[in-house]
């Protein structure tokens, strides 16, 4: 499995410990192109393991961060799931509490809130906000948009709930990995077109921005492990077959871009789509948006969710809680 040759996932290029645990992550996984109905169901459903070895890869909930729960309604009266993360060490009382609102990764048809308890506590932790980690429907079930749309009420609700959440919800950021990170570029453009600017900032981890598939990456690493050409073309079919794929809610690449808020853009250098995220980076920048990229060598797509199992993984939380903290921090002086 380490060398490549063609029709093989190439682990070339990572550290020996990303290389064995992207090995048995291929290995004990179903790629979506070959799952049905009930397998995607079964994997939506998967969660793990909260003890060694596996929390040694993937991480563990932080304990100093509580979890609750709540709604958002959408625009068609469903009610969207949230999962809202708050430190125990800021007080109830406490109101100017910034709000950070994550979108998972998934392709638009896996992936689920619990999964992104690590991530999600730290990042409440580290940067001392209320983390809302938003449960959107799922594809094909329920195709594009939306998937986007769920993202863009569910913001838009918690921006109006700062009594409920007990924090400044206009002081606020939109992160996401994947399809979250597409869903969290979808809902800045979104916001800014209606003139608001209390989205702060966008922090976009391996961005899909271009469901039109122009990136050079995508044939360049069509056999990477974790994430294949193959698997990229089953997801776009899931979410938006027969769709316009240009159109700005499916692929931000192609929105308006003026006005938008700073962003971070993180690529992974073994990526599939590390040129999505990196033609954002230039796009934003070409319209005058504040935006910084870091491209991590030797990691696939999908490293920030093994953090233990990358060197690249605490660096990466560091950039993350840095720029998170800088830019809500700001709104505060």
């Amino acid at each position: 499995m380490l060398g490549h040759t063609p029709g093989m996932r190439s682990y070339r290029g990572m550290s020996p410990l990303t290389t064995a645990t992207v090995a048995v992550i291929d290995r004990l996984r179903v790629p979506v192109e070959r799952m049905g109905e009930a397998e995607r169901h079964e994997a939506r459903a998967a969660t793990y393991p909260a003890r060694p070895p596996y929390s040694w890869v993937t991480g563990v909930a932080d304990p100093a961060v509580g979890i609750t729960f709540g709604t958002a309604p959408a625009r068609d009266g469903y009610e969207i799931p949230l999962r809202i993360y708050r430190p125990r060490a800021i007080r109830d009382a406490q109101d100017d509490v910034p709000v950070i609102v994550y979108l998972h990764g998934g392709g638009w048809a896996l992936g689920n809130v619990v999964n992104y308890d690590p991530l999600c506590t730290h990042l409440a932790a580290q940067v001392g906000a209320v983390v809302v980690s938003v449960d959107y429907r799922l594809a094909p079930e329920h195709p594009a948009p939306t998937a986007a749309l769920d993202a863009v009420d569910a913001t838009t609700w918690v921006a109006a709930q700062s009594d409920v959440l007990r924090a400044d919800a206009h002081n606020l950021a939109v992160c996401g990995d994947s399809a979250g990170a597409n869903l969290a570029a979808v809902v800045a453009q979104v916001v800014a077109s209606g003139g608001s600017d209390w989205i702060r900032h966008q922090a976009l981890i391996y961005p899909a921005t271009d469901l039109t598939m122009q990136s050079p990456s995508i044939d360049e690493h069509a056999n990477a492990p974790i994430l294949t050409k193959s698997s990229i073309l089953a997801f776009r079919d899931l979410y938006a077959a027969g769709q316009d794929l240009r159109d700005p809610l499916l692929s931000p690449l192609f929105g308006t871009l003026a006005g938008l808020p700073p962003a971070l853009i993180q690529t992974a250098d073994l990526d599939p789509i590390r040129d999505d995220g990196a033609r954002y980076a230039e796009a934003l920048r070409a319209a005058g948006v504040s935006t910084r990229h870091t491209n991590y060598l030797r990691v696939p797509h999908g490293f920030a969710s093994f953090p233990g199992a990358a060197a690249a993984g605490a660096q990466q939380r560091w950039e993350l809680v840095s720029e998170l903290r800088r830019h809500l921090t700001s709104a505060l002086a």
